[in-house]
């Protein structure tokens, strides 16, 4: 029986509570976590301000990323387990509890004058571990709280949720940190964290009925750590459609290693410039959210995922080529314009797919592969500039003369060849998809979760 079927029977139910339901109470959700994210995305602006008059070391400040991404990579699978085994809002709650106990640890020693830059990975570390829980578990829930039909709206809303803070949070923080300082900031983060708590703690979020696949997949912790990986690649569809973004995520992750380093060189080290090409991107991925919370998206989504990959392609091969701001502002908001429609289309699928008591271990293992290019993709990036194209784009090299009526040469025209390459590699990924059955089929191959039979 479909989320769609089940709704009304939940809702009158006499053993459970009349709290809102449906489509209804995840904007209830949704705004709560909204609220918050933008809170800490006002504190990660004012905490990285802090760490660099601290350290003057953008190296240290790298090594957040790090601390955040590595809980990330070591518990993932053992996060989907939880999110399937146990009560869903109760997992959506830890990333909430996760981050009061990290920015309330940080809040205390800044108020006594105790804070060492130091500190900031471990808050950063207990932040990963909630962010860990957090993916796979609105995820899942959206399975069961939304009827079918609004699922691109509503993953169009939670990519919103990922895009809107990136525009306002600078704005606001630039704006309060004056005013309220950067305690007044932390105070309004904590205080944010315990509305996104209340507003899970009103709605009704159901939990997934058991289902056959559901049973097979059970077993000792590292057993069913490892079903979300045995289950994607047990059907081609679902590992060709990851393949698509393992292979994208690589090629964007070598350019956007460049892509601040590319717009320096070719500005002076015009740090406005590129604070707009930011700008303008951010701002695309913003207008795209809202689209796609109207719109939905294609009926066939998976034109969504390959057309989306596609255009965002042709967006970085233009912000490479482009030499100042009156190509690299459109191409730049084009980029991340279509990211939404991507991303909620390829959701929209798997939450279709894969039956809902097995989604926490499929999306923890489907994000763990999706994400495994992040650490490789600054090594390749910054290496091929430094040692082979930024040097060939200097001199009166075959490249040069190749690629310079493209590019142009001299500082930052290797950093933008690069990014052209990445963009033509990457335009071929969907383009290779389409003539792939599985993938271009994806849809019609693989049976919606609701076909499938019940656990017995």
């Amino acid at each position: 029986m479909s989320a769609h079927h089940r709704e009304p029977a939940e809702l009158t139910s006499p053993t459970s509570p009349r709290r809102p339901a449906g489509m209804r109470a995840f904007i209830i959700v949704w705004l709560g976590q909204i609220v918050s994210v933008l809170a800490s995305s006002m504190s990660q602006f004012g905490l990285s301000i802090w760490m660099y008059q601290q350290t003057g070391s953008a190296t240290a400040m790298g090594l957040m990323q790090v601390a955040f991404i590595t809980p990330f990579l070591i518990l993932s699978p053992i996060a989907g387990v939880m999110v399937d085994r146990y009560n869903r809002k109760l997992m959506m709650m830890v990333s909430d509890l996760a981050a009061i106990i990290a920015t309330g640890g940080i809040f205390i020693l800044f108020a006594l004058g105790r804070l060492e830059f130091w500190h900031l990975y471990i808050s950063a570390a207990l932040n990963g571990i909630g962010n860990t829980f957090q993916w796979p578990a609105y995820s899942a829930a959206i399975t069961t709280m939304v009827p079918k039909a609004q699922y691109g709206r509503a993953n169009g809303l939670m990519s919103l949720m990922e895009a809107g803070p990136g525009v306002l949070a600078p704005l606001l923080a630039g704006a309060l940190l004056p005013l309220i300082k950067l305690t007044g900031i932390l105070t309004l983060d904590v205080l944010t964290f315990f509305f996104a708590i209340g507003a899970l703690l009103i709605v009704h979020v159901p939990q997934p009925a058991r289902t056959a696949e559901g049973e097979a997949g059970r077993g000792n912790l590292l057993h069913e750590a490892a079903y979300g990986f045995r289950y994607i690649f047990a059907r081609p569809s679902l590992l060709g459609l990851q393949m698509i973004f393992f292979f994208g995520n690589l090629f964007f992750g070598i350019a956007f290693t460049v892509l601040a380093p590319m717009v320096l060189a070719r500005t002076g080290s015009n740090t406005v410039v590129f604070g707009m090409v930011e700008s303008a991107a951010a701002i695309g991925g913003v207008v795209g959210g809202v689209v796609m919370s109207a719109w939905g998206g294609f009926r066939r989504r998976v034109n969504g995922v390959l057309l989306g990959w596609l255009i965002s392609a042709a967006g970085l091969m233009l912000v490479g080529s482009g030499q100042g701001l009156p190509l690299w502002l459109p191409a730049a908001f084009l980029t991340s314009l279509v990211s939404p429609l991507v991303n909620t289309s390829n959701q929209a699928i798997w939450q279709a797919k894969v039956a809902p008591d097995v989604q926490g271990r499929v999306f923890s293992a489907r994000r763990l592969i999706a994400w495994f290019t992040n650490p490789i993709s600054p090594i390749i990036g910054g290496t091929m500039a430094d040692f082979v194209l930024e040097p060939a784009m200097r001199g009166g090299t075959g490249l040069a003369t190749f690629f310079g009526p493209l590019v142009g040469t001299g500082p930052g025209a290797g950093m933008g060849l690069l990014m052209v390459f990445c963009g033509a590699l990457c335009a071929l990924v969907p383009v290779i998809g389409y003539f792939i059955p599985a993938i271009r089929n994806a849809e019609t191959l693989l049976p919606d979760h609701d076909q499938a039979p019940a656990a017995a």
